[in-house]
């Protein structure tokens, strides 16, 4: 039996509707219209999508045709990142994504801070796997500023008797923004990785295991992986993985997922 061909992810082309500056280093942008029917929405907080950024001197038309590009024209191949989608609404037919941005620093960022109404964005999916089910004791979430949006999105959706721990890395107070918790739910800021680490093995531990969603840094997530191996919290109470390493670009970040030094077991 002949194997099938994979099939390209469908790509949605948007336009950039609203462009919000909400902290020193938090671009919001807000993009839709007609393309947004080609976006595969869920109901996961943590839902992602691949954005494609074409180097525009190359003079590609979206949606970009990438099997062919791969094949004939590497160099013109648009780069690709991976955002978390803060929200999405499929009767105004549009979706918001959050950027954390440095400067001139990578392509996303840049992007994010120079981006005007009217401008496209491209992505693909939405992926994602986690929810937090009030069925779980308590819940645990875990993450530095690349996680804000997606812990912001799990804070809106528990349950108003939820109970657990929020411990977050943000450097500047400025960018310390989330939506309000319900009033079981404690939150913690720290000021880097370390101080996270420090809170979370300080941590008061409810009856039962928690539900943990922890995502930052790699070798910070390592590092908390381990403190939750000496909790002894169950692997199927985790979704825990990184979404960046510290030296790394992306490309070379998700290669590395394959290899020991990219796993968190």
């Amino acid at each position: 039996m002949s194997e099938q061909p994979r099939r390209a992810p469908s790509q949605a082309v948007l336009a950039v509707q609203e462009v919000e500056h909400v902290s020193p280093e938090l671009v919001r942008i807000t993009a839709g219209g007609e393309g947004y029917e080609a976006f595969t929405d869920n109901v996961y907080t943590d839902k992602y999508v691949k954005i494609l950024f074409a180097d525009p001197r190359h003079g590609l038309t979206p949606p970009y045709d990438l099997a062919r590009l791969r094949e004939e024209t590497p160099e013109k191949l648009p780069t690709r990142r991976t955002y978390t989608v803060r929200s999405s609404d499929a009767a105004q037919r549009r979706l918001v994504i959050d950027f954390v941005v440095h400067g001139d620093e990578g392509v996303a960022g840049p992007w994010a801070r120079r981006a005007q109404i009217g401008d496209t964005l491209v992505l693909s999916g939405a992926g994602g796997g986690y929810r937090p089910d009030p069925e779980m004791p308590w819940h645990l979430l875990i993450g530095d500023h690349t996680a804000l949006p997606a812990i912001s999105s799990a804070i809106e959706a528990m349950e108003p008797d939820a109970v657990g721990h929020v411990i977050l890395s943000v450097a500047d107070p400025a960018d310390r923004i989330l939506p309000a918790a319900p009033s079981g739910v404690r939150l913690v800021w720290t000021r880097d990785d370390d101080e996270l680490l420090a809170a979370l093995a300080a941590l008061p531990w409810h009856d039962g295991h928690p539900a943990v969603f922890a995502h930052g840094e790699r070798g910070t997530i390592k590092a908390v992986r381990a403190l939750l191996k000496e909790r002894e919290v169950p692997r199927d109470r985790l979704s825990i993985s990184a979404y960046w390493a510290r030296g790394r670009a992306e490309d070379q970040f998700q290669a590395e997922k394959r290899e020991p030094i990219g796993q968190i077991e």
